[in-house]
C-alpha cells in the first residue's frame, strides 16, 4: 500500500485494503480469545479461593463462550478455498416423483432460508419457479454474507427425504430426491472469457404467482452458453436489463465452478479415489418415518432432531464436514 502509484487504480486499491481490514478483523478476534482464556484463568484461580457457587456459574458461562468462539475460528480458519470468504449462490432441483420432490425441495428452500436467518446473511432471489401442485421445480438464490460461499458448499449434493406423503391417499412411506448446487459469486475483475458470439439468449414472460408487471412483458432471461451447455436464468426483477445482468453474474459463477470441479477431478484421479458422482448418491439423509434421524452419509454425523435441521439448524453437518475435509474430523 506504500508502494508508488498503489492508489491509482482506486477499485483494486480498494480491494486490497477492504482484505487488509478483514486479516486485522481476524488478528483482533485471535487477541480476544487470548484474553478471555486469561480471564477464565484468573476467574478459575478465584473460584478455588472463594469457593462460590455464583462464581462457579459464571465460569461455566464464560468458558461455553469461550469455547464457541475457538469452535467458530477453528472453522473459519479451515475455509482455505479461494472463494470460501465470499458470497453463494445456491440452487435446488428437485428429482423423479413429481409433486413429493418437488414439495420436498421447497422444504429445503425454506431450510437454507432460515439457516440464512440465523447466519444474518443476506437472501436475494434469483429465480423461482413454482410446482405444478405444490413446492417448486427450481429455485436459486444469491447468499451474501461473510464466509457464505465456503458454509454453503458443504450443502452440495444430493439430499433425501423419507416420509408419510402428505399427497399419498393411502399414507404410504415415499422417498424422495432433492439436488443442492453451490456456485461462488465472483468479482467483475476475475477473468471469465465468455464471447457473446458463444451465447444464445432469450427472453420470456415471467411465470409464477401474482404481481402486476408478472406476465405483461418479456422481462425473463434465458442464457445458453453454447460451447458448455449451461443455461441459467433470472426472472426475478421486473426489469430485463437487471434479469440479464444477474443471470451473466451466475452464469460466471458457473463457468468457474466447472473449472474448480475440473481440478478437483484431476487431484481425486491423481490420488486414486474417484468416486461416483450421480443422481441418488446422496449426502445427506432426512428420515421422517418410522423415526427421526438426520444423518450425513460422508461424516456419519447425525442427530435425532428432524425439525432444528429443518428450522435451519445444520451448523454442526457443515462443521463436520469442513473438518472431514480438512482430515481432521473422524
Amino acid at each position: 500500500m506504500t508502494q508508488q502509484g498503489f492508489w491509482d487504480n482506486l477499485e483494486h486499491s480498494q480491494k486490497v485494503n477492504q482484505r487488509l481490514a478483514n486479516l486485522k478483523d481476524r488478528v483482533a478476534a485471535f487477541k480476544v480469545l487470548e484474553s478471555s482464556r486469561q480471564d477464565l484463568e484468573v476467574m478459575w484461580e478465584l473460584c478455588l479461593e472463594e469457593q462460590d457457587p455464583l462464581l462457579d456459574e459464571e465460569l461455566l458461562t464464560e468458558l461455553a463462550t469461550l469455547t464457541k468462539g475457538v469452535d467458530d475460528t477453528e472453522l473459519e480458519v479451515l475455509l482455505a478455498g479461494p472463494y470460501d470468504r465470499g458470497d453463494a449462490i445456491l440452487s435446488l432441483h428437485p428429482g423423479a416423483g413429481g409433486t413429493e420432490s418437488q414439495d420436498w425441495a421447497q422444504m429445503l428452500f425454506r431450510m437454507y432460508n432460515r439457516y440464512c436467518e440465523n447466519q444474518n446473511y443476506k437472501v436475494e432471489l434469483l429465480d423461482l419457479l413454482p410446482g405444478d401442485e405444490a413446492g417448486i421445480k427450481s429455485a436459486t438464490i444469491q447468499v451474501s454474507g461473510p464466509n457464505a460461499y465456503g458454509y454453503l458448499r458443504c450443502e452440495k449434493g444430493v439430499h433425501r427425504l423419507v416420509r408419510i406423503s402428505p399427497f399419498d391417499t393411502a399414507g404410504r412411506r415415499h422417498t424422495s430426491f432433492a439436488s443442492v448446487d453451490v456456485l461462488p459469486v465472483v468479482e467483475d475483475e476475475v477473468a471469465v472469457n465468455i464471447r457473446q458470439e458463444d451465447l444464445k439468449i432469450d427472453t420470456y414472460r415471467s411465470g409464477g404467482a401474482g404481481g402486476q408487471h408478472v406476465n405483461k412483458t418479456d422481462s425473463a432471461v434465458r442464457i445458453t452458453h453454447l460451447p458448455t451447455g449451461i443455461v441459467v436464468a433470472c426472472q426475478n426483477e421486473r426489469s430485463q436489463t437487471f434479469n440479464r445482468v444477474a443471470a451473466m453474474k451466475l452464469l460466471k459463477s458457473k463457468l468457474i465452478d466447472l473449472e474448480l470441479r475440473k481440478k478437483e477431478e484431476e487431484l481425486v484421479a491423481l490420488r486414486g479415489d474417484q468416486k461416483d458422482i450421480a443422481w441418488g448418491s446422496q449426502i445427506r439423509s432426512y428420515v421422517f418415518h418410522p423415526y427421526s434421524l438426520v444423518k450425513d452419509h460422508r461424516t456419519s454425523e447425525e442427530t435425532g432432531n428432524v425439525n432444528a435441521v429443518m428450522d435451519g439448524a445444520i451448523e454442526p453437518f457443515i462443521a463436520a464436514y469442513l473438518k472431514y475435509k480438512a482430515g481432521t474430523g473422524n
